[in-house]
């Protein structure tokens, strides 16, 4: 919401954006794959793998909490477009604008109870279509938008100082669209689908704990009578 206010320090949001993804959300999502390998891949709700004590309940609040926070911040713009469809965008009163704001926010929630399964399909639009949004295509149009020298010469935000020169700048751009390209659209779109095919049929609408309970383990090999 800052960066909407004032654009030209967009970027670095989105550099503390980064930082929080690389301290917070990488670390413990590798602890989590560490420890449990790929019993993840048919286990969405990652604390339902989580001893019974009382760090994964503080984790579980936890979680709640920036689940709450994040369900806000992210319904923010729908609210101000659906506070202005009826009128009460100027109201000054905190209560009505949050008892007008309960036809947006009831109906989200109510979908996140019939589809529970949304972990899979996070994962496929992650792979297959947030990496053209978030990496792949402004890489792009900064390469178009920069491709002729009188643009280059009028640009308002040069090459920063650790990249001295606009080839380094092509090439580290060149660099990111190839390796997301590569990486996070051809084999993540390729994990992604994949285990979403292996999952569909586990998929139901209003699941009390979707995919909490362990699975079953393997029959033991049953021997041979030897002669």
């Amino acid at each position: 919401m800052h960066a909407m206010w004032k654009p030209q320090k967009f970027k670095y949001i989105y550099l503390f954006a980064t930082f929080y993804v690389f301290t917070l959300t990488l670390p413990s999502a590798a602890a989590m794959y560490w420890a449990f390998g790929d019993k993840l891949l048919n286990h969405a709700n990652a604390f339902s793998l989580l001893p019974h004590n009382g760090f994964r309940d503080t984790a579980v609040i936890l979680m709640l909490i920036h689940q709450f926070i994040t369900f806000g911040f992210a319904c923010t713009p729908l609210y101000f477009v659906w506070e202005k469809v009826v009128g009460m965008h100027n109201t000054k009163s905190i209560c009505l604008r949050a008892l007008a704001r309960l036809p947006v926010m009831i109906p989200i929630w109510f979908l996140a109870i019939i589809f529970p399964f949304f972990g899979p399909i996070n994962s496929a639009v992650g792979a297959l279509l947030v990496s053209f949004t978030v990496y792949i295509i402004p890489a792009l149009a900064h390469m178009l938008t920069y491709r002729k020298a009188s643009a280059r010469q009028n640009a308002v935000e040069k090459p920063p100082f650790f990249l001295p020169s606009w080839t380094a700048m092509y090439m580290v751009n060149i660099f990111i669209v190839v390796w997301i390209l590569v990486v996070g659209f051809g084999f993540g779109g390729w994990a992604s689908m994949t285990n979403f095919i292996k999952q569909v049929d586990t998929f139901g609408l209003f699941a009390k704990c979707y995919q909490c309970k362990a699975a079953a383990p393997p029959p033991p090999p049953t021997s041979s009578p030897h002669h």
